[in-house]
């Protein structure tokens, strides 16, 4: 895929995302698509990246979500995309605060499609606009953490050691 095709794909995705349409997100994935969402964990397949758009994340984020994808470049089979998103947070105990998100987001592709999509975000930073308690703030990074070094990515770069010159 080139840049030109991939940012027509980002942009049918962040209209989806906007508007709330759980089947025309996941129609912008493969049909085994794995979505890493930062707060709510890996979703697979189409029909649970859907349902974790409209049941979780629009739930939680509210009517006026917006979300853009800047500076996006595409080679072959993968692609990657500096974005930022706002909402006004729905969930009870933080409702009507607003979140700005600052992000990268690297993707898989295969045949017109993201088939995996992983995104990078200090959650931390959207958690204290929130208002999140601190000790709470502290274990969710430690989940993040755990799901940082669990990955076998990860474990094979700190198996790997240093390079030497």
């Amino acid at each position: 895929m080139d840049t030109p095709t991939f940012t027509r794909l980002l942009d049918r995705m962040m209209r989806a995302a906007e508007a709330g349409d759980g089947d025309a997100f996941a129609a912008c994935f493969t049909d085994d698509a794995v979505y890493h969402d930062y707060i709510y964990g890996p979703h697979a397949g189409r029909a649970e990246i859907g349902r974790m758009l409209v049941e979780l994340f629009r739930r939680d984020a509210g009517p006026d979500y917006r979300w853009e994808m800047l500076d996006p470049l595409c080679e072959g089979d993968t692609g990657y995309a500096w974005s930022l998103s706002s909402f006004t947070s729905t969930v009870p105990e933080f409702a009507g605060r607003t979140v700005v998100i600052d992000g990268m987001s690297r993707f898989r592709l295969r045949d017109g499609l993201i088939a995996e999509y992983v995104e990078s975000v200090n959650g931390c930073v959207a958690m204290a606009q929130l208002g999140v308690a601190p000790e709470r703030m502290a274990k969710v990074a430690r989940k993040w953490a755990d799901r940082l070094l669990a990955r076998p990515q990860t474990q094979a770069f700190v198996a790997r050691g240093k390079r030497m010159a």
